[in-house]
């Protein structure tokens, strides 16, 4: 049992009293549960109210998250980014509250949801400690919610998109309870990055998530990576058949964990041949996981761009960017990008992209080595276009972002790749410096400074020092720079709807 001290702070929610900690100034409170624990007949069920306790429950430690297989990085300490990894248990719907050590109420509220392709990833991520933000005056909170073939697989039987009714849930639990932590409900952002960041841009136009939030934040993600039942369907089948059960509810709550994880693996190799292209013939997560929320159902009635220019969301401000070179992430440490020549960059690009010879040669084919014409091609068309997009679309306030400061990490190769931006965020750098660290040695403090405050300006009441992004003007805001400038649009626009 924990030992207390007479600081240690009670708060009282519906579920009953917790008790968090009191350290460096913040109380923390660490897995308090939002939902129910999907497990048994609620494995495959919409997320209902927790359980409610009696006495007072200690919540201070990190407890469960969703089945999980992390795979590790040659050169890189994904540890810091993404967690440890599975931590089993029933009791995972969970998440984290972080206020000032004060008696302050009605504080802006941020509500992180993690990345981690709806695979792996968890609220506990070193990297990702909301205490930096309570230290600012926000009460922040993160969340867990479930992944792969629980959370985002439409099986026959299950209600769909159960990942992202998971997110509603606990921002209906932050709507209900966050006032008992000093925190403002009418004043409520959400903020994620990578899948994270997919499922808030998806949650933006959802009609069940109206009124949830204030204010979005998208960092590396946005509303064009979900796919039709339909076409999620092929998933299905083709995981029942390497379970050998039927591809139905039943079928799949007869399968372990373990098996499930056996499974998830197998259908993510990218030598599984599986055809999840759309009726367009475009695949638009381009292979960087199979599991992504579907369009056609209550949560998300029609594609969400689709959505957002029939007026969805309008009335969320958003603040949304990429990093300048995402797709580093992905090709630089494995070494795919400085081996790949251009029939095997074509093939790969083929499978997602019709047109994919003229979208290499668009960013320079021919004339550069493959790889990075395909790296360079693939950051535009995955990560930074569809973003600009989903900003073209926005009927509200939408400002758009760039960071564009390059990593040292493997040999200065790095460079300003997929989510070096979180440690800038949470101003949490040391958590990714060092020999294996996302940011290498040194990185610079000024833009951590500069990069968490703007976000906790934005959380506090929607200002931002640059001008909204439109069409015509297009300002886009570098945050190394400081300063926004016109960006013209991108070759990758000729390729993508």
């Amino acid at each position: 049992m924990p030992s207390h001290k007479k600081q240690d702070p009670i708060v009282r929610v519906a579920a009953g009293a917790v008790r968090g900690r009191t350290l460096d100034g913040v109380h923390r409170y660490i897995g308090i549960p939002y939902a129910a624990s999907p497990v048994g007949d609620r494995r495959f069920a919409s997320p209902a109210p927790p359980l409610p306790w009696a006495g007072v429950r200690d919540v201070v430690e990190p407890g469960a998250n969703a089945p999980q297989r992390i795979k590790s990085v040659p050169g890189l300490d994904v540890t810091a980014l993404i967690g440890a990894g599975w931590i089993a248990g029933d009791d995972y719907l969970t998440l984290n509250v972080w206020r000032p050590d004060d008696d302050r109420t009605q504080l802006p509220v941020m509500v992180f949801v993690h990345g981690g392709g709806f695979l792996i990833g968890s609220k506990d991520a070193p990297v990702q400690d909301g205490a930096t933000f309570a230290r600012d005056g926000v009460v922040c909170v993160a969340i867990n919610y479930r992944l792969g073939i629980d959370g985002f697989l439409p099986i026959p039987g299950v209600p769909t998109n159960l990942g992202l009714r998971d997110v509603i849930a606990a921002l209906q639990w932050v709507q209900t309870e966050i006032g008992q932590f000093g925190g403002d409900a009418a004043n409520v952002t959400v903020f994620g990055e990578s899948a994270g960041a997919m499922a808030i841009a998806d949650l933006v136009t959802s009609p069940l998530a109206q009124g949830l939030f204030a204010r979005a934040i998208i960092q590396s993600g946005h509303g064009g990576m979900t796919r039709g039942i339909g076409t999620m369907q092929r998933l299905v089948i083709r995981l029942a058949a390497l379970l050998g059960v039927q591809p139905t509810r039943d079928g799949f709550a007869g399968v372990g964990p373990v098996a499930m994880l056996d499974a998830v693996e197998k259908v993510s190799l990218p030598t599984t041949r599986i055809d999840l292209r759309g009726p367009d013939g475009r695949e638009p997560v381009f292979g960087i996981s199979r599991f992504v929320p579907v369009h056609g159902d209550d949560v998300l009635p029609v594609p969400p761009l689709d959505a957002l220019a029939a007026g969805a969301g309008a009335a969320v401000e958003v603040l949304i960017g990429t990093n300048a070179e995402e797709m580093n992430l992905y090709l630089v440490p494995s070494g795919v990008r400085d081996r790949i020549g251009r029939l095997l960059s074509w093939f790969v690009l083929r499978k997602s992209q019709p047109r994919a010879w003229a979208a290499l040669k668009a960013y320079g084919a021919g004339k550069r080595p493959a790889g990075r014409a395909l790296t360079d091609a693939m950051t535009d068309l995955v990560f930074r276009w569809p973003a600009r997009r989903f900003a073209e679309e926005h009927r509200g306030r939408t400002h758009v972002y760039e960071l564009e400061w390059r990593s040292p990490a493997f040999g200065g190769e790095l460079g300003a790749a997929h989510a070096i931006d979180v440690p800038f965020v949470f101003d949490t750098l040391t958590c990714a410096t060092g020999l294996e660290g996302l940011l290498g040695p040194a990185p610079p403090q000024d833009i951590a400074t500069h990069m968490h405050r703007l976000w906790v300006d934005f959380a506090r009441d929607g200002s931002l020092p640059w001008a909204p992004f439109d069409r015509s003007t297009r300002q886009v805001y570098r945050i190394g720079a400081g300063a926004a400038a016109f960006e013209p649009v991108m070759p990758a626009a000729a390729f993508l709807p």
